[in-house]
């Protein structure tokens, strides 16, 4: 091709392919994860705000929502987790899941437990258990912000 034309035809192509990922997950960060385990009294775990709706008092002008906090979006992957290694008995890679390797030592410490209380009360009373000893061991985790120690601890 001449001076004006593309000398490389598929540079225009990769350039898309590697924007795409990237627009993806820009695109992705405003949804919200995945719905949480309902307890015994039907009132699921999560523990994001919802944004109020458009018309409400106290509305802003953008309904973008609210960022999660460290220590809550820690209980709601601790707590997810538990409930999966619960099931099925079998941990993975803490990496694969999402966890810092703290929180896989939360994670552990909640599964431990829980299978404990499932052998003598059952499941309902294993996931109370789950729910609140995430919170209590990511609040405490994160109480002072970010860990020390790099974004792996």
């Amino acid at each position: 091709m001449g001076r004006r034309g593309n000398p490389r035809p598929g540079a225009r192509l990769l350039g898309v392919g590697l924007a795409l990922p990237a627009l993806l997950g820009a695109t992705a960060c405003g949804r919200t994860a995945a719905p949480a385990h309902s307890t015994a009294s039907g009132a699921g775990t999560t523990s994001a705000a919802t944004p109020a709706p458009a018309d409400s008092p106290g509305a802003s002008a953008s309904a973008a929502p609210m960022p999660t906090s460290p220590a809550a979006l820690c209980t709601r992957l601790v707590a997810h987790w538990a409930r999966e290694v619960l099931d099925s008995g079998t941990y993975g890679d803490y990496q694969s899941m999402g966890l810092s390797n703290g929180q896989y030592a939360i994670l552990r410490e909640v599964v431990d437990a829980a299978r404990a209380v499932k052998q003598r009360q059952g499941t309902v009373a294993a996931e109370r258990l789950i729910d609140r000893q995430a919170h209590a061991a990511c609040a405490e985790r994160y109480r002072h912000g970010t860990p020390s120690g790099g974004p792996w601890r």
